[in-house]
């Protein structure tokens, strides 16, 4: 895929929590990534818009055959101030072959990679600098596409959304 990653900014921002209050997984970030998959058209449309809701079919797939995939992976805070994502490659490769594994076309790595950078680049004022705490990168792969019968679907939306989160050891 060679589309440029699209950016939408979001026009409110929401209130970031002080670390000593983070928790896992509550609170998310402003922005997230998108980027739709249809059989005919491969993974196409990337961007960054701001955090919401997503749209599904009552039919999806997703709700009726739990064909989906996620992956978990973190970005820290340097004591030099500098934000640090930890083995991003790695969690992108066991991503795609999970989607394999559940017939899920995989995503391109460098895009995902790009993705990855940019969206926490963008959000880069949620990462917590506290030891033990971080910003929780969720990327996740559901099958969008509406019907009711047993084979993998022909449409996915994968999408990355963001938690600073505390220790939670």
């Amino acid at each position: 895929m060679s589309d440029p990653i699209r950016m939408t900014r979001a026009t409110t921002k929401k209130p970031k929590p002080k670390d000593k209050d983070l928790t896992f997984g509550t609170v998310f970030t402003d922005h997230m990534f998108v980027v739709d998959f249809q059989e005919e058209k491969g993974w196409y449309d990337p961007r960054i818009e701001p955090y919401g809701p997503l749209a599904l079919d009552p039919a999806c797939a997703v709700l009726h055959y739990a064909q989906s995939v996620f992956d978990g992976l973190k970005a820290f805070r340097g004591k030099d101030g500098k934000i640090r994502l930890f083995r991003p490659q790695k969690h992108i490769e066991r991503m795609n072959n999970s989607a394999r594994r559940m017939c899920i076309p995989p995503v391109d790595p460098e895009l995902t990679l790009k993705a990855l950078v940019e969206l926490v680049r963008l959000e880069k004022e949620w990462v917590p600098s506290t030891i033990g705490t971080s910003l929780y990168i969720r990327p996740t792969i559901i099958a969008s596409e509406p019907f009711l019968g047993v084979r993998p679907a022909h449409a996915y939306i994968f999408y990355v959304i963001l938690s600073p989160v505390g220790a939670y050891y």
